[in-house]
């Protein structure tokens, strides 16, 4: 299938437009990209991205530097509606690559917003790799390196939006599960837990503490906001453990112990036995 933008200089919205193609596009490795002006072989093809002065993706075509379009897309954004209204996308995820990267491109494209000087960018970064071009193919051969980054950065955002949905439903399965104690959720690692206990009633919620193993073998306990914007805690841990470490800390609680923070929302212990028996033995457990 050929894919046609316009040669020479680029800018964010052409590599990123080539960079969803190519990531979502249900006949990606059939994908083939011509860059050039030729009116005949623009015409030709099956999607135009960037040129040829027509948006219209029931051709495949989307451009937006026509009088013509007055809206607020570039090419970018452009292939990523319709990648969304193709159902080529999870709705959400392309809620999520338009809000981390692709309406920033479209806004700076559109001059809506100015690129900073001295803050690196992804637009800015993009137009750096025009700059050893010195002929038309120097300029198609750095336009596909700065796709690489460009996909690179998809390939970040779809990650986290997967391991965020797998988030989301483990604290739904942990918050509506009959739980070995009634205040203590555990996750198998951390996770970004908040947002979703906090949707779901979390505030009246009868958890007070969850835990998890930190990628150092150690196991965390974090006492619970009554809040999403609180810095309270539903339960605090005891005063008697505040600010301690180690065997001051193990001394108190009796256990192999590591640390406690001195406002009593965070405590560690070297094992999860340990973090329940010390949590059992101060009658923080029900």
């Amino acid at each position: 299938m050929r894919v046609v933008t316009h040669s020479g200089k680029f800018h964010a919205d052409d590599v990123l437009a080539w960079a969803l193609l190519c990531y979502f596009h249900p006949q990606r490795s059939s994908l083939s990209l011509t860059r050039t002006r030729d009116i005949d072989i623009i015409q030709s093809a099956e999607i135009v991205f960037d040129v040829g002065g027509l948006y219209d993706p029931s051709l495949g075509r989307f451009d937006h530097h026509q009088n013509e379009y007055t809206g607020p897309l570039s090419s970018a954004g452009m292939v990523l509606q319709w990648l969304l209204t193709s159902n080529w996308i999870d709705p959400t995820l392309g809620k999520m690559m338009d809000h981390e990267i692709v309406s920033y491109v479209d806004d700076v494209d559109n001059g809506r917003i100015e690129e900073r000087p001295s803050v690196p960018c992804f637009s800015k970064m993009v137009n750096l790799f025009n700059a050893p071009a010195q002929t038309l193919q120097d300029f198609d051969d750095q336009f596909q390196l700065a796709t690489k980054i460009a996909t690179g950065i998809i390939e970040g955002i779809v990650s986290r939006h997967r391991k965020e949905e797998e988030a989301r439903q483990l604290v739904l399965n942990t918050m509506n599960m009959t739980r070995e104690f009634k205040n203590l959720m555990e996750f198998p690692a951390y996770i970004s837990w908040k947002s979703t206990y906090y949707a779901n009633a979390g505030s009246t919620h009868s958890t007070e503490f969850v835990m998890y193993p930190s990628m150092h073998g150690t196991w965390q306990v974090s006492a619970i906001p009554p809040t999403s914007e609180s810095f309270d805690q539903k339960r605090s841990f005891p005063a008697e453990w505040a600010g301690l470490r180690d065997e001051e800390l193990s001394a108190v609680t009796g256990v192999p112990s590591i640390f406690c923070h001195k406002n009593r929302f965070i405590a560690v212990f070297e094992t999860r036995n340990a973090a329940i028996e010390a949590m059992r033995r101060f009658d923080l457990l029900r």
